[in-house]
């Protein structure tokens, strides 16, 4: 009878191990519409997504945008990307972060652009805090030759970076390219972190060399 009645005790002991603290502060995010952005984030390029979201330390609102250099005979000669982070400091909207890579100067055939889909928000260790996850690659190639692929993340200012080169199919059989690599941060912080790079990775790892990888909108 007794490990019966102990019995519902141990399921709650262990479902509350798997949920977060009573009382804190989830994190909550949706779309922002780009009419609604306020007149003080200030960006540059198009806009590829708007998001907003609050956690422990506030609100705060994302940017991601990218911009482009064409030659006079039209052909694509720079491609610039940049990600915003503004939160509510003083009732005023503050610089937090900032993301901005690019690839120019090649004299062959140049492509990259936040992967579509990829985008997220998490909280991965129950902390309150935002993790925000960018995925984007960049290339300069003249022929069937990896891009360059990096997995951002902030969680507030600090910045974890896994860094590497998409994997293309060569011939019927054979693929080149799908290395990659940990910064120190990703290394030393939560392990859920790291576990979910890799997730992330192995799901956009793989280009086609006719069809890269678009630049889009985040869903």
């Amino acid at each position: 009878m007794k490990s019966l009645l102990l019995l519902p005790a141990l399921i709650l002991l262990l479902a509350s191990c798997r949920q977060p603290n009573a009382g804190q502060v989830q994190v909550i995010s949706s779309k922002l519409d780009t009419s609604l952005i306020p007149k003080n984030v200030k960006y540059k390029g198009s806009i590829d997504t708007a998001v907003k979201f609050t956690d422990k330390d506030g609100e705060h609102v994302i940017l991601t945008t990218e911009d482009d250099a064409i030659d006079t005979g039209h052909r694509q000669t720079g491609v610039y990307l940049h990600a915003y982070c503004y939160t509510i400091k003083y009732n005023k909207w503050a610089p937090s972060w900032q993301l901005y890579d690019y690839t120019d100067e090649c004299e062959f055939d140049i492509s990259g652009g936040f992967l579509a889909k990829t985008f997220a928000i998490t909280d991965l260790n129950h902390d309150g805090k935002a993790e925000v996850w960018l995925i984007y690659n960049l290339a300069c190639r003249s022929d069937v030759s990896p891009s360059d692929v990096k997995i951002i993340m902030h969680e507030g200012s600090k910045k974890y970076a896994l860094r590497g080169n998409s994997r293309v199919k060569v011939n019927a059989t054979d693929y080149y390219g799908g290395d990659y690599k940990f910064d120190g941060a990703f290394k030393h912080g939560p392990k859920e972190f790291m576990e979910y790079a890799k997730q992330l990775w192995n799901r956009n790892l793989n280009e086609g060399f006719d069809e890269a990888h678009p630049a889009g909108k985040f869903n």
